[in-house]
This record gives structure tokens, sequence and C-alpha cells, in this order.
């Protein structure tokens, strides 16, 4: 799942960059969830640690794309920042904040596909850092590392990323053949990814705001891996 927020104080602009993004990354085949954000001041109080992509208009009101980019490095210096702008005097603005990209208005969408490869690639985001989904909404193309775990009931399989679940035919034991080693089989039916473990406690694995169950038999395979993974 890429986290992808637009901060545009333009609703007409925000919204066509945002077909453009979204057009792409479904030919792409790659699960998405896109914020957006009418002011610098708004994109702040959000949680700036959680994006993967930012598209910034530079011409906002009050604090504007440059400003706000100032403010996103102090909290987030590997979040991929990209301007957007009617101008090209803010080009170079564009270096102090480390920007990967600019996208000039009236977007054009051969730009936009440019800017996401880019992006992409800059996340490391190849093809072996995907798991490749096949369910009732589609197929997706759903990052690894976003995945929080999965979950097995009789014959189908969740898939539980930060916002989405993705439910499919499937095996857990399968499923365990072929994911990263950051992955751990905790439980019958419980695949979890130790990437985003925050503890242990009792027979339990404290993932982000959730609690799954650890097996008895697993329970020491279990906490000699989460302690190496805090290495």
């Amino acid at each position: 799942m890429i986290h992808i927020a637009i901060c545009d104080d333009e609703i007409k602009q925000r919204y066509l960059l945002q077909l453009a993004v979204e057009k792409i990354l479904k030919s792409k085949n790659i699960a998405y969830h896109i914020y957006e954000y009418g002011s610098g001041e708004s994109l702040l109080k959000s949680d700036i640690c959680s994006y993967d992509l930012i598209f910034l208009d530079v011409e906002m009101k009050e604090i504007n794309g440059v400003e706000t980019a100032r403010a996103i490095r102090k909290e987030n210096k590997l979040v991929n920042l990209v301007f957007v702008t009617g101008f090209t005097d803010y080009v170079f603005d564009g270096y102090e904040v480390q920007a990967l990209n600019y996208i000039m208005k009236p977007f054009k969408e051969e730009k936009i596909k440019a800017v996401l490869d880019t992006a992409l690639k800059s996340m490391n985001l190849t093809e072996d850092s995907f798991f490749l989904l096949e369910c009732e909404q589609g197929t997706f193309k759903i990052p690894w590392d976003s995945l929080l775990y999965f979950a097995s009931d009789k014959r189908k399989v969740t898939a539980f990323t930060r916002t989405e679940n993705y439910e499919f035919y499937g095996k857990l034991n399968d499923l365990e053949a072929q994911v990263p080693d950051t992955f751990m089989r905790i439980h019958q039916r419980y695949l979890a990814n130790l990437t985003h473990a925050s503890g242990i406690e009792g027979q339990e694995l404290l993932l982000k705001n959730i609690r799954l169950p650890i097996s008895r038999q697993r329970t020491k395979e279990v906490m000699i891996t989460f302690a190496k993974s805090m290495l």
C-alpha cells in the first residue's frame, strides 16, 4: 500500500492530480491510499511520517509549498516530495528540501507517470517488493512492507494493511513459503510481519494497535526471532 498526500488549495487541481495518479497506479495494479489537504497547515497537522509521497502545490496562501516542505523535512527526512507549480521560478527551491521532482500545471499524464516511476524506484519497490494479490475487488500489488499480517479462516486468507483488508482464497502454509524473512508464523491462523511489532506481552504479539495470539508451541521461537529483529 502506497500512502500519498496531495496538498493544494485549489479543489479542482487536487481532483485532477488525484485522477491522474489513480489511473497510473491502477494500471500498475499497485494498491494505494490518497489523502487530500487544502492547505500546508492542515497537511502539517497530519501524520507526516506515514506518507511515502507528497505532492505539494507551491503557490498556496499563508504557508506556501516551499515553507511547508521545510517543515516536513524537520519531521520526515525520507518522504518523496514533488512540487506542483504553474511557474518555473520555484524549481530551484526544490534543491533546498531535496525534492524528488516537480510537475508543471496544467498537468501532463506522461510527466506524472515519470515522477511516479522515479518515486517507486527510490522506495526500492521492485517486482520482488510486492505481494501480488487476487481477490474479488481485483488484482493488486501490495508492498510487503505495508502488510501487517495474514489471518486464515478455513479456505480464505485476509491480508491486513494499515488502512485496508483484502480477502482471498489461499492457505497460510503456501504464503509462509513466499513471504520475506520479516514475516513469521506465530499461530496456526496468523502470519505476522515482525517489522511492525512493538513487543510481546504474555501470549500476544503487539502489532500497531492490534494484539495477535501466539501459540504456546511457537512462543519461544517467536520471542527469540523478535529479539533479534530489534537489534
